[in-house]
């Protein structure tokens, strides 16, 4: 039996947010910012921090730890905004720290466990497994799809 010459692996830009590191596929990140003025916007859930002009594009910012209802943080020198598009959007997630770019083997990639169940499992696409580190994979699609239907409102 022969092991395939292709290994599958994705690349993956690594962030933390508290003291879990989270993943999202390189495909969809734009760049990462360093922490810069939000303007607010009215009516928004509390969530959505409000509007920066990134190089001429208003791009709505979403605090990924009030989305994922995490605990608050003060925003400090690791703070960064990722900008990810997805469908031709741009949004920015603010998160704690940008810590790497690996490639992680598909074959590392298990489906969310069970006993997650907490309002933010909904956004979770699964977990991987590299070393002794534990990567939580974000669903870009599912927790951006408020934003993208221009559906605001919380829940």
């Amino acid at each position: 039996m022969t092991i395939p010459v292709e290994q599958k692996a994705m690349k993956v830009i690594v962030f933390q947010l508290e003291e879990k590191e989270y993943a999202v596929g390189v495909q969809f990140i734009q760049s990462i910012e360093r922490m810069q003025s939000i303007t607010r916007v009215p009516n928004a859930p509390s969530f959505v921090k409000g509007v920066i002009n990134l190089r001429g594009v208003v791009t709505p910012i979403i605090d990924l730890r009030e989305k994922l209802d995490l605990a608050p943080k003060e925003m400090d020198e690791q703070t960064r905004i990722i900008i990810v598009t997805l469908e031709k959007y741009d949004v920015g997630l603010i998160v704690d720290a940008a810590n790497d770019v690996i490639d992680l083997p598909v074959t590392a990639i298990e489906p969310q466990p069970e006993v997650v169940g907490t309002v933010a499992s909904a956004f979770i696409s699964g977990v991987a497994k590299v070393d002794k580190r534990l990567f939580v994979m974000l669903d870009l699609e599912k927790l951006l799809e408020p934003i993208k239907r221009g559906d605001t409102n919380d829940g």
